[in-house]
This record gives structure tokens, sequence and C-alpha cells, in this order.
């Protein structure tokens, strides 16, 4: 009777483990996706040889004192490969996104024809393409150290968890399947890098 007691008290606690373990999973996927999406989004800042809205994505203009997306007060388009186009909601808006873009330190400048702001964006050098390369890589490192991060809480957990009780094969499982998510993590921050590379060193 007693043997039977604590064969279902163990198989209770190894079920609320097991609960603890899928939630540390489930946190380390929200953590692991969000390094993904900083990744994706801090990459778009990066400038390419051609003009792309993006590039201007970040600005944020004084909106009757409150500092606003660009995209919340102007349309922006890509004309053609060189070329950015502002067209303001409001005309009165056009001095405040100039000084916007111009206190962004994007290096770009702007040119008002009294109707929208037009942007032309210079060719990259050599030199500066191999920074912007540079910086794109850095980037994709700080995601995979993130990623690496999110995967030693959830190990601990699962360490954790054998050792108050849950079996030593479904704990080595979950680690082995940890390992497989954390690599399909890395492959996806390479193939953001390496396109972006290809755009960068594209003329």
């Amino acid at each position: 009777m007693n043997s039977y007691l604590y064969r279902i008290n163990w198989n209770k606690n190894t079920i609320i483990m097991s609960e603890l373990i899928e939630m540390g999973l489930e946190i380390a996927k929200e953590q692991m996706d969000g390094a993904m999406d900083h990744l994706a989004k801090e990459l778009t800042k990066i400038r390419t040889g051609k003009a792309n809205p993006s590039m201007v994505s970040s600005i944020k203009v004084d909106y009757y004192g409150s500092p606003t997306p660009l995209t919340q007060v102007a349309n922006v388009g890509a004309t053609d490969g060189k070329t950015l186009t502002i067209d303001p909601w409001e005309k009165s808006m056009i001095a405040p996104i100039e000084q916007a873009i111009f206190a962004a330190n994007l290096g770009l400048t702007p040119q008002n024809n009294g109707e929208m702001i037009i942007i032309n964006i210079p060719p990259l050098t050599e030199e500066r393409r191999k920074e912007f390369v540079k910086q794109a890589k850095a980037l994709g490192e700080e995601a995979k150290i993130s990623v690496r991060n999110s995967r030693q809480k959830i190990m601990e957990t699962v360490k954790k968890e054998v050792k108050d009780g849950y079996p030593e094969d479904a704990g080595k499982r979950e680690e082995d399947n940890i390992q497989k998510m954390v690599n399909g993590y890395g492959e996806k921050i390479n193939k953001l890098v390496e396109t972006k590379e290809k755009d960068i060193m594209t003329v």
C-alpha cells in the first residue's frame, strides 16, 4: 500500500517537473525568437547600395512635441534603386522631418522641393561595404550569444529536474531536442547575416 502511494506521488511529481521543463522550453523559444526579431530589425538599419524605406524606419520625428515614427507622419517609398521619397501627410512636417533625418546621423542628405523630401542614396565605397559586413556579422554573433544564454538556462532547468527525480533518459532526450532547436536558430541567424552581406556587397 505504501509502495503504491509512493509510486502515485512520484508520478505526480514527475508530471509537475515535466511541466516545469515545458514552461522553460516555451520561455527559451520566446527568447530565441526575440533574438531573431531583434537581429532582423537591426540588420535593416545597415545600409546597402540600394535605396530602401527601411533605411529611415528608425527615425523619430517631432510631431507637435511628441517623438513619432517617420512612417506614421509620411509615406516613405523608393522610386528606384538610388532614390528615397518621403511624402508628409501634412506639408508643415517637411521641416521637422528634414531635421530628424540630419539628427539621425545616417549619412543621408534630404532635399526639399516644397512638396516632399527626396534623398539620393550615394554609392558605397568598397571599404564602407566591408565595414557594414563586419557590423552585420557582429550583430549575428550577438544574436547567437543570446540564443546560447537561453539554452544554458533551460539546460540547467532540465539538469535540476533530473537531479530531483525526473527520468534521466527523458532528460537526455530533452537536452538533445534543445540542442537541435539551438542549431536551427544558429542556421537561421547565419542565413539572415549571409543574405544581408550579399545585399551589402552587391554593386
